[in-house]
């Protein structure tokens, strides 16, 4: 199977043109964030405050990445299990976001979002964290700091290695396997 080389940030063209199952590989602006972060970010939506990056066209990699060794840009940066920020995504979407990396299942409620406003759902490899990590070239905190590893960060990414979990028709390949190996009877 071919991967498909696709640059951040995302047009709505991009997100309608990739399927559920199709591998990518990401270059460009991403922007981290776990559950306390995205917390932040919808109680400054709820402010009327603007939020601490333009989320139009964006991607949120759920990760909080570990401290730099010597040398390093980054340290391990593995996905976050995605469900953690379901309760917030939606808002988010409706503000302009494009896509989100993670891992796991997602709410309902995100996917419908995700159909209404043109949003996409990758699957990053968990246990991958050394891999993911080399494909950052460069990272900057941006907001949040006090969060520490959970702080917003803008980071760069050549050839980020995921895949389409769910597409902007609401494709589901997790949902989509599962049925297929159910046992009826």
């Amino acid at each position: 199977m071919s991967k498909i080389n696709i640059s951040a940030p995302l047009t709505l063209d991009m997100v309608k043109t990739l399927k559920a199952g199709d591998q990518v590989l990401i270059s460009g602006t991403l922007y981290t964030a776990r559950d306390a972060a995205h917390k932040r970010m919808i109680e400054l939506l709820e402010q009327g405050k603007p939020l601490p990056f333009d989320i139009e066209n964006q991607i949120i990699y759920y990760v909080g990445p570990c401290p730099a060794p010597e040398g390093k840009i980054i340290g391990s940066a593995g996905p976050t299990t995605s469900y953690r920020m379901d309760a917030y995504a939606p808002m988010l979407i409706e503000c302009g976001l494009k896509g989100m990396i993670g891992k796991g299942l997602r709410d309902d409620k995100v996917v419908e979002a995700m159909k209404k406003f043109g949003a996409l759902y990758f699957g990053a490899i968990g246990g991958a964290a050394a891999l993911i990590s080399s494909c950052i070239i460069n990272q900057e905190i941006i907001a949040f700091e006090d969060l520490g590893t959970e702080a917003i960060r803008r980071i760069e990414v050549k050839d980020f290695p995921c895949f389409v979990v769910i597409d902007a028709q609401g494709r589901d390949i997790y949902k989509e396997g599962r049925q297929k190996y159910q046992i009826v009877g």
